[in-house]
């Protein structure tokens, strides 16, 4: 069933997605090492309400290396780091975030789109639950390989500065 809903906790470093008010999928993940922000150049991860403009890398190998959201046809190896020890990898697959808040998120020196803001795969010798990225949300590349199968374009996706178990559905109560 398709997510109509991303939520992304940044205390707990982690994302969960909704179908329907359900959870159908819990990810740990990395955001930016410089906290959250909005701001164009502050290497931030930004908060509020956003949604997924474009899917990028469908049919692409896991671990594929992408350089301007294009697939260089390189996969990530442990000898290609070494080649190549300053590259931000972004691998597998590429959720791109378009916010939906002018003048906090969208327009301006504030613009997630424009900041080339993403959920992508990462190495998987990168810690998860850590805060590590540049501004993007980084996913294990089997991780994003799932979400991006489940996420339609268009999904809404929230980034809160609240815990996950703030923002999980409630558990069904029987009486």
């Amino acid at each position: 069933m398709p997510l109509d809903q991303i939520h992304i906790s940044l205390p707990s470093q982690r994302l969960i997605g909704l179908s329907a008010g359900a959870l159908v999928c819990d990810y740990p993940v990395s955001t930016a090492l410089n906290g959250a922000g909005e701001r164009d150049g502050s290497g931030c991860t930004p908060r509020g309400r956003h949604r997924i403009r474009a899917r990028i890398g469908a049919g692409q190998p896991e671990g594929a290396v992408f350089i301007g959201r294009r697939p260089t046809g390189e996969v990530w190896s442990p000898a290609l780091a070494a080649q190549y020890p300053a590259r931000d990898w972004i691998l597998s697959r590429i959720l791109w975030l378009c916010g939906e808040e002018p003048g906090f998120n969208r327009g301006g020196a504030q613009d997630s789109q424009r900041r080339y803001i993403y959920l992508h795969g990462t190495p998987d010798d990168q810690p998860m639950g850590v805060a590590l990225s540049h501004g993007c949300i980084r996913l294990r590349n089997h991780d994003i390989l799932s979400l991006f199968e489940l996420t339609p374009a268009g999904c809404r996706v929230d980034i809160h500065e609240q815990t996950i178990e703030s923002l999980l559905p409630p558990m069904n109560q029987t009486e």
